[in-house]
């Protein structure tokens, strides 16, 4: 396993984190399992949110963690509507203080490593967020914060405000990047992410697996996927220009011996601006794949071609 810092912090974690979601795998048993094979490999970066399965993925990592938690660099998330009351959503100081408890029992644990805003708040006075995450860490329940999904301008917002009133400031940001969606990340993420040394976590590195080689345009949709399920509009998603990618990942695979998913990983590895990718497996063997992404490295004319196919497509999410 590789090891990096956490933008300017002095933690050091995987190269690829574990995310938890596991939207896909009913099975607790299994999931705990799947966590247990990434542990083993030498993960060390594992990333939750209260949201995910309305406290299920945070249930599930405290059991999968217990007598394994101090060598662990925890995430989890607050933001999300977490239930029917005016205060279960967003990132006031109310909301924030009540779920951190929530997240804590759940976890079993008595600190998160990294508090992640899961999203922007545009109803809440940013300084009221930071000053309760900053309290949140004098308090010893938080470590580290973070942002996700922020906006460049909503990051540095977030700087300037810490900065400005002597508030504990953002560790690191957590952005969507992949193959088919760069340009926000890569025109502006990446250049802030340099300046005031953040780490940068990314999701959906396979773009729901898109990117894993399954999936061509024309092609009858595997059923046990959340596209062949209807969750998602393929149609949408794969088009000509997305296919074209597939098919590059697809040649390298087999140039290199790898698999297309270890190859779409690997070129976001390939980017010094990110930290570590977030992966999603639901399968202990889906760990051993991605993992596979470590040890090696694009060529540069590699790296070219699949900067080329990809960088006339638009960006695309599904949050």
């Amino acid at each position: 396993m590789e090891y990096r810092r956490l933008g300017q912090a002095g933690v050091k974690v995987s190269r690829i984190c574990l995310g938890t979601a596991f939207r896909g795998q009913p099975d607790d048993a299994v999931c705990i399992e799947t966590i247990e094979r990434a542990l083993d490999l030498g993960c060390n970066f594992v990333d939750c949110a209260n949201y995910y399965g309305r406290g299920r993925s945070e249930t599930i990592v405290g059991k999968a963690l217990k007598g394994k938690r101090d060598d662990i660099v925890l995430t989890t998330k607050v933001w999300s509507e977490m239930g029917p009351g005016v205060n279960d959503s967003g990132l006031s100081r109310f909301h924030i203080m009540r779920e951190v408890e929530r997240s804590l029992e759940r976890l079993q644990t008595d600190h998160i490593d990294v508090y992640l805003l899961h999203s922007f708040d545009a109803e809440t006075p940013l300084e009221e967020t930071l000053r309760a995450m900053d309290d949140l860490v004098h308090q010893g329940k938080v470590r580290y914060t973070g942002c996700c999904n922020f906006s460049a301008l909503q990051v540095a917002e977030g700087l300037w405000c810490s900065d400005l009133k002597n508030l504990i400031s953002f560790t690191c940001i957590q952005p969507q990047y992949n193959l088919l969606n760069r340009p926000e990340v890569e025109d502006e993420l990446m250049a802030l992410c340099r300046q005031h040394g953040l780490g940068m976590m990314t999701y959906s590195p396979l773009a729901i697996g898109l990117l894993s080689g399954r999936f061509r345009r024309g092609q009858l949709l595997p059923e046990d996927t959340p596209w062949g399920r209807g969750k998602y509009n393929f149609e949408h998603a794969m088009i000509e220009q997305t296919d074209m990618v597939v098919q590059r990942l697809i040649v390298i695979a087999a140039r290199r011996g790898k698999t297309p998913a270890q190859v779409a990983i690997a070129w976001i590895l390939d980017h010094e601006e990110v930290t570590a990718p977030i992966t999603g497996p639901d399968l202990p063997v889906h760990v051993d794949e991605v993992f596979g992404a470590l040890g090696w490295q694009l060529e540069p004319e590699e790296r070219a071609v699949l900067d080329q196919v990809s960088q006339p497509l638009s960006p695309w999410k599904y949050v």
